[in-house]
């Protein structure tokens, strides 16, 4: 089996099985509320922020990661805007209507939408631990071959951007046949959820838990 095919089994297990953080439910919301667009801008700026946490990892900057102290602090930080975005999302008040009715809906520029899936990773300390681990073991799978890591990683990333397109292109198409008072709800449980990740975040950087 080729090194790119692991990389994309890597990815598939990763969107299925460790893929419902927080920003699962800000892509379903995204879909739901804004449509496909939005949520593929979404899912991008996640992309984009995996990326970067691999491609800062395999160089060797994981070691600030690795400093408890750093840890807390960026764990602490990164619980608090969690819960301003859960917030947010908890008490928007949502309508499909009101993107249905307006003949020039006024939506957020794209790099909104890229920046908030960006940040919704950056913030959470949890998914540079997680890369690092893997890549830890990876790397010395392959003997630190540059070549084979740069293909095993494609492989992985692409799976995981194209999976994410595929949750927001799914809830996109459920826009259609849901109501306001549903898409309330989901509002408030996407909102709830990621509030839950910060909070948990916040106790688990603290209490080392």
């Amino acid at each position: 089996m080729g090194v790119f095919m692991e990389g994309t089994i890597l990815g598939f297990s990763l969107a299925f099985l460790f893929g419902f953080g927080p920003a699962f439910f800000a892509l379903i919301q995204t879909g739901l509320y804004r449509g496909l667009l939005s949520g593929v801008l979404l899912a991008f700026g996640i992309f984009l922020n995996d990326l970067v946490v691999v491609g800062l990892s395999l160089f060797g900057t994981s070691t600030i990661m690795s400093n408890v102290e750093n840890f807390k602090t960026i764990g602490i930080i990164g619980g608090a805007i969690l819960i301003v975005f859960g917030v947010v999302t908890y008490i928007k008040k949502a309508s499909l209507n009101s993107v249905e009715n307006n003949e020039n809906p006024k939506l957020p520029h794209p790099l909104i939408y890229i920046g908030k899936g960006f940040l919704l990773n950056a913030v959470n300390p949890f998914v540079w631990i997680f890369w690092i681990s893997i890549i830890v073991g990876v790397t010395a799978q392959y003997n630190a071959d540059n070549t084979k890591l740069i293909l095993f990683f494609s492989g992985t990333l692409s799976v995981v951007l194209v999976t994410d397109i595929i949750k927001t292109f799914a809830a996109s198409k459920f826009k259609e046949i849901v109501t306001n008072k549903f898409l309330i709800l989901v509002n408030k449980i996407a909102g709830i959820a990621i509030s839950i990740f910060g909070v948990f975040l916040i106790l688990r950087s603290v209490f080392e838990f």
